[in-house]
């Protein structure tokens, strides 16, 4: 089961440090995994939040690379890729350079040794200005135009991770509508508990964090409970990092070509 084997991964992590690598801007990148912290949300669906996940260095170098390469950010429609008044953030895929394939390994190793890395969607990054938003939605897709075994299936897993948060930011957390809230106080560092109890749960954006979840139940069909919204950006900005793993791997070099979006 599905579930079993991300518990199973989540409670016996390894961490491991991999040969040194030259980025494109001639940095030298040594891939060492940080000693990151899962905390267990909720079992069904399975939702685990993770401190610390990317590290400041692979935060800098993502930052930096993202320059001049925005563009508005679009979701899937029975054309391909379309504009939406429901997500007005930019998106943007980077060429594929050790960082991005340290990031792949760890999202890899998190779900699972048995998880091929051709399954990998190519790493989106997302960022959000004063009153930018992707209204609620799910990451799994309902049309079956964009499951079939070519397009390498649904998207079993999502993680988002927090690359960038400025000072003044306020607003832009992640909503998880029908999730059961926490209502203790010890939450509130990574969770709006300002939030009414009936809007479920909130994450806040913190940088290097990262939440992980399950899109699909056992029997292949979506998920309704981990739809999600990232809320309205009110002051500052925010930079976010989807990391999306299908069913199929049609990916034999991990890929660093872009996908319908959703």
């Amino acid at each position: 089961m599905r579930t079993a084997r991300y518990l199973a991964a989540l409670f016996g992590l390894l961490q491991i440090a991999l040969a040194s690598d030259t980025t494109a801007d001639g940095d030298t990148f040594v891939c060492q995994h940080p000693p990151y912290r899962p905390q267990l949300i909720s079992t069904s669906p399975l939702v685990v939040y993770l401190h610390d996940f990317i590290t400041p260095e692979e935060r800098a170098h993502l930052h930096r690379a993202t320059n001049g390469t925005w563009r508005r950010s679009a979701i899937t429609s029975n054309t391909g890729g379309a504009r939406s008044a429901v997500r007005t953030s930019q998106s943007t895929y980077i060429p594929r350079d050790p960082v991005l394939a340290c990031i792949e390994d760890r999202a890899l190793h998190f779900q699972g040794e048995a998880v091929p890395r051709a399954s990998l969607e190519p790493l989106q990054l997302v960022r959000y200005a004063p009153g930018e938003r992707y209204s609620f939605h799910s990451d799994w897709f309902g049309n079956p135009a964009y499951t079939s075994p070519a397009a390498g299936g649904n998207r079993v897993t999502s993680f988002f991770a927090y690359l960038y948060v400025s000072e003044d930011m306020t607003g832009g957390g992640t909503n998880f509508p029908m999730l059961e809230p926490k209502r203790d106080a010890a939450w509130c560092r990574i969770l709006d508990c300002d939030d009414v109890y009936e809007n479920g749960v909130t994450f806040r954006a913190v940088e290097g964090n990262a939440v992980f979840w399950q899109n699909l139940r056992e029997d292949g069909t979506g998920d309704p409970r981990v739809i999600h919204a990232g809320l309205p950006v009110v002051t500052g900005e925010k930079i976010g990092m989807n990391t999306w793993t299908r069913e199929a791997a049609p990916w034999t070099d991990g890929g660093d070509q872009a996908y319908p979006e959703v």
